[in-house]
């Protein structure tokens, strides 16, 4: 379960239906926690989950245009490139770059 900071510099508010906060103090006496803890975790969880969500998806969009552009050019590995391919054949200790 993600951590709950307990600086309390900021406040939010929310105007919700009273079924739906019936609802949430439900679930919160479920978990054993307040009201306030309850949603302060749940939406914790949230924002991480929609942040990786996100995060990954972008960083899957960036990395498989650089792919395809590498793919679709036809010219020798740049110096650069052939470098940090023997780094990585030193860290893991086998060949992937015949020479």
């Amino acid at each position: 379960m993600p951590e709950v900071h307990t600086t309390r510099a900021a406040r939010l508010e929310a105007r919700i239906s009273p079924d739906l906060k019936r609802r949430f103090e439900y679930a919160a006496s479920l978990r054993g926690t307040t009201l306030t803890e309850f949603v302060v975790q749940s939406v914790q969880e949230a924002a991480t989950r929609t942040i990786q969500a996100n995060e990954v998806l972008v960083l899957s969009e960036r990395a498989s245009i650089a792919f395809v552009e590498m793919m679709m050019d036809s010219s020798r590995p740049s110096e650069r490139a052939m470098a940090a391919a023997k780094r990585y054949k030193a860290m893991l200790g086998k060949e992937i770059v015949s020479e």
